[in-house]
């Protein structure tokens, strides 16, 4: 039942229990080899139609996007991700660059019914070093038409991860880019760019990244994902606003029309509400249906249960290539420990299963001003299967993604001729942007030869390009970290709940020992 109305300049706001309003997926179905891929209640919130869709690679394509549609927006924007800086420049450079906090002021300044609401996760702005600022709701955040939340309804070491803006439920984007600082880059990721700065001016390394962009009821969808969101965060209900008109900008040539995708959502189990781990089943469902080439770009590969769906597929005899692009730089003590060293695990372990060279996992580079190559940042989150599949969201490849934090993936199963077209032509686009080559000459090289593998080493001759991982195949370990289970754990962390399913397995085996 709801409460009375708050009493806030924000239109359609109510107090009430959010996950009396959460969508509800629908029941678990037997998953046939004839089905489709997505499926709505095993690997798939929702599904909907996106009058147009649109790949950004990197995050110059997605701040210009922004620049470009944020304008149209008349009655509210919704801004969720892991972080946000609202001093950030979305075009560096430009001679109309302007911070994005500027620029959203200058949006309400102009539109009297204009409403932002922007969610971050409560410690996102801690890890960044921004907490005060936003903390304090300073600048353009302290407008009475802008709200900005800290979401901190999460588990023990849980995080809120999802990447969406809303544009008045006709415009939408998601992908694994915030808005917040050492995000953006452009597709030539030099090795040094003046552009390329922190908001107090420091430096950061190339960093490669993917959004999607897309309109119609697909927008509409994550529309109502950020309201979930919002509403599980601060226990308020913003109601779906009525039907828009179509935002899609002229200018801007869709890489799809009228084509379906699935969203899928990742949710840790609560006291009121069970676990959402579709994005790892989807992830799970699509490798196994690949038939050529498995193609993935992760910041982390450390999923023991994606290593698993990957190893199922080296065995076969006639199983897919698979290519991994995955960053090899590591920030911090800790993701230096367990999530580089249980890449480097779970890469053994698929070598060792391997038999017949269909696995590359590699990392980019670029070379600086003395010849030396520098890493780039792999961010994206991205598998595409054959020309039949991709997902790109904000899902990593590592356990916590699986079931302890919130994400939010889009994907495209191809039923028509120009969606495996345009499937091919962005895995083709990613490839030539890390080799320094054409999309184009990437296809025809494809297109002749039938392997990814081959079509990859014919163009990896720049000094730009991608490197094998160099890892001990023959000795070292292939499980996970000791403590990996509680620095990243796939679900829930509850610390005396461990401790007695310890000491009950502990129990059973000494009773073993005496029956």
């Amino acid at each position: 039942m709801l409460n009375p109305l708050k009493r806030s300049s924000f239109r359609g706001v109510e107090h009430l229990d959010p996950f009396d309003v959460a969508v509800q997926p629908q029941s678990q179905r037997t998953r046939s080899l004839n089905t489709s891929i997505i499926e709505p209640g095993r690997n798939a919130w929702a599904t909907a139609t996106a009058n147009h869709l649109a790949f950004l690679i990197d995050g110059a394509a997605y701040f210009r996007e922004l620049v470009a549609v944020l304008p149209l927006a008349q009655k509210e924007i919704w801004i969720i991700g892991w972080d946000f800086d609202p001093d950030i420049r979305l075009t560096p450079g430009e001679e109309d660059s302007h911070t994005l906090g500027d620029f959203l002021q200058a949006q309400l300044d102009s539109k009297p019914d204009l409403q932002i609401r922007i969610l971050v996760w409560a410690m996102g702005p801690v890890y960044s070093g921004k907490s005060l600022k936003l903390f304090q709701r300073e600048g353009f955040l302290a407008h009475e038409r802008v709200r900005i939340e800290f979401d901190g309804r999460h588990p023990l070491w849980g995080s809120h991860h999802q990447k969406v803006v809303v544009i008045d439920d006709a415009l939408a984007f998601v992908g694994g880019i915030d808005l917040t600082a050492r995000r953006w880059d452009d597709g030539r990721h030099l090795p040094s760019n003046p552009l390329r700065v922190s908001p107090d001016g420091k430096p950061y390394e190339p960093v490669h990244d993917l959004q999607v962009m897309v309109d119609g009821e697909a927008a509409r969808r994550l529309g109502d994902i950020a309201r979930r969101r919002w509403g599980r965060a601060t226990r308020e209900l913003v109601r779906q606003p009525p039907e828009t008109t179509e935002l899609w900008p002229s200018e801007r040539p869709a890489d799809l029309c009228n084509c379906r995708v699935g969203i899928s959502l990742t949710e840790p189990e609560t006291r009121r509400s069970k676990a959402l781990a579709q994005s790892t089943q989807l992830a799970q469902d699509a490798i196994a249906r690949g038939r050529g080439c498995i193609y993935i770009e992760a910041q982390y590969l450390a999923s023991f249960g994606v290593a698993e769906a990957l190893e199922k597929r080296l065995a076969e005899e006639d199983g897919p290539e698979i290519v991994i692009v995955v960053t090899r730089i590591s920030h911090g003590f800790l993701e230096k420990l367990f999530m580089g060293k249980n890449r480097d695990r779970i890469i053994r372990r698929l070598k060792r299963s391997d038999v017949r060279d269909r696995l590359w996992v590699m990392y980019a580079v670029v070379p600086d001003e003395k010849g030396e190559e520098q890493e780039i940042l792999v961010h994206s989150k991205l598998l595409i299967v054959d020309d039949i599949f991709v997902r790109i969201g904000s899902s990593n490849l590592n356990n916590r993604s699986e079931g302890l934090d919130t994400e939010a993936d889009l994907s495209i199963e191809a039923y028509r001729p120009e969606e495996r077209e345009a499937i091919a032509h962005l895995r083709h686009r990613l490839i030539a942007e890390h080799t320094a080559g054409e999309a184009a000459a990437i296809a025809a090289t494809f297109a002749s030869c039938g392997s990814l593998m081959r079509t990859i080493e014919t163009h990896n001759t720049n000094r730009r390009g991608l490197r094998h991982f160099d890892v001990d195949v023959s000795k070292g370990a292939v499980n996970p970290v000791a403590g990996t289970a509680i620095i990243d754990p796939p679900r829930p962390f509850r610390p005396l709940g461990t401790l007695r399913d310890h000491v009950q397995q502990v129990g059973s085996r000494l009773l073993g020992m005496f029956v």
